[in-house]
């Protein structure tokens, strides 16, 4: 009798966020099964919003609920524009639900180091860095509870955003977008680690990687990485 495989279900907002997290599953974890759910409603919407409204939230509830019925073991957003909604269905789900970026904050928060969050999206910036400083707090709460780390993780995040390069990879300028993404992170003399806000962003991980020597830090691999070991612990 073959051994069912895990079952993951992931939820889009966008097309461009799609082939990134597909190539992280298949570098880093390809014996699970990926199911992809993709509502351009929500990016849609979302763009003309300056926060969540009350259809947004009910959007994405009602794609969890859809997900959660095709029998997944886990639910990942690949978006990091609805954060505040997928912590409202995380709260009482019974299966893990992930949202695009919490386990890449988890490793850079890991570092000890100031990190610079660098996006191409605007109206996701202000809710990241947010949920950034709450992952923070929730680290430096259980360190403290825990004796590992009484000085605390260190939370200096620096914010950059390149709409332009959003706009070259919508047009399938590969080339653009991560030569934008490029300038602003040689930009960024402060700091050691640069996090990619946005699955999308991550196509341009090893250019930055290769011409800043920093370490660049993306979503996708962060996340299949925490998936991986939640799920098959």
């Amino acid at each position: 009798m073959t051994e069912a495989k895990i079952k993951v279900a992931l939820i889009h907002a966008v097309d461009i966020a799609i082939a990134p997290i597909k190539s992280a599953f298949q570098n880093d974890w390809p014996e699970a099964e990926v199911v992809h759910l993709w509502d351009e409603t929500l990016s849609i919407e979302r763009a003309k919003e300056a926060s969540l409204t009350p259809f947004l939230f009910e959007r994405v509830a009602s794609l969890y609920e859809l997900a959660k019925n095709s029998g997944v073991d886990a639910v990942m957003f690949t978006c990091s524009a609805f954060g505040e909604a997928i912590e409202v269905i995380a709260k009482d789900a019974d299966i893990p639900v992930l949202k695009p970026n919490q386990a890449m904050f988890d490793e850079a928060l890991t570092m000890g180091k100031p990190v610079t969050l660098l996006g191409s999206f605007e109206p996701a910036m202000a809710g990241m860095a947010q949920e950034f400083f709450d992952a923070a707090l929730v680290a430096n709460n259980q360190a403290h509870d825990q004796a590992n780390n009484p000085a605390g993780y260190p939370t200096e995040l620096h914010q950059v955003c390149v709409p332009e390069a959003r706009s070259a990879l919508q047009q399938n300028d590969i080339e653009g977008h991560n030569q934008l993404m490029l300038q602003a992170a040689q930009s960024q003399v402060q700091v050691d680690v640069i996090m990619l806000a946005h699955f999308s962003s991550s196509v341009a991980k090893s250019l930055l990687e290769t011409e800043t020597r920093k370490t660049v830090l993306s979503s996708p691999e962060c996340a299949v990485r925490y998936l991986k070991r939640t799920l098959t612990s």
